[in-house]
């Protein structure tokens, strides 16, 4: 019982430093961002990466009409690149290696992908629901 009430407290732990690490600034990658979803008819991944100008406030400009990049609604845009893969790890390597160029120009910001797309495979596997944080 005492291996339960540990694993309780330090899964709550985690939860109220993610919460906390959550809030922090910060800076856009000027590469771009990146859109992730589920494709259950082909069972993959998919990775939409979106090009985007930083203005001087830090946020997310859209570069063909100069306005913020909405959350939600808008105009639809088109993908500079979509990535497929069946797992976290291949969509991974495809962003990362390989030659040319890369759509990413921030570790954090690699880091936050590689966590999205394996949570992103989880919802996989389970057949659950996959919502980008």
């Amino acid at each position: 019982m005492s291996n339960e009430i540990d694993k309780q407290s330090n899964t709550k732990a985690i939860r109220v430093l993610d919460e906390q690490l959550a809030k922090r600034f910060i800076a856009l990658d000027p590469s771009g961002y990146f859109l992730i979803s589920l494709d259950l008819s082909t069972k993959e991944l998919v990775v939409d990466h979106f090009s985007n100008d930083i203005d001087n406030q830090g946020r997310s400009i859209n570069p063909d009409t100069g306005k913020p990049i909405e959350c939600c609604g808008g105009n639809p845009r088109t993908p500079l690149q979509v990535y497929r893969g069946r797992s976290a790890k291949e969509v991974g390597i495809k962003l990362t290696e390989g030659k040319g160029s890369h759509p990413l120009s921030r570790l954090d910001h690699a880091l936050y992908l590689g966590r999205e797309l394996q949570r992103a495979e989880e919802c996989l596997i389970k057949g659950t629901r996959y919502i980008q944080d």
